[in-house]
């Protein structure tokens, strides 16, 4: 993942956040608003690790992948929802139900009518 992941979808990464580093505390997480520079710093006083160790640290925890929580998070939901709309078909609705993806109904009476 890369830091805008992160940037863009902050409050969502908090449990990250704090089963990485268990010495956060989520209303100084609010403050650092995604702000890398400050995040680091900010890790660095409550570990008491050098900035430095810090970096490689988060550096280590970004070649992970999106937890899953933050995937599932509504706002990345709605976002990725919006940003499908260039697939969707003109006059369709991208946040329409998608129960009945394809008018054919392969399997008569499967309670999907």
């Amino acid at each position: 993942m890369k830091w805008q992941h992160v940037q863009s979808n902050w409050s969502a990464f908090y449990e990250a956040i704090v089963e990485k580093w268990p010495e956060v505390d989520e209303t100084d997480l609010d403050e650092i608003d995604g702000d890398q520079r400050a995040f680091v710093a900010y890790l660095a006083e409550a570990t008491g690790q050098e900035a430095s160790e810090i970096r490689e640290e988060v550096r280590e925890w970004l070649a992970g992948e999106i937890p899953s929580d933050v995937v599932m998070d509504p706002t990345h939901d709605n976002h990725s929802i919006a940003l499908s709309g260039k697939y969707v078909n003109e006059g369709e609705d991208e946040y329409a139900d998608d129960a009945r993806f394809g008018d054919d109904d392969e399997y008569p009476n499967d309670g999907d009518d």
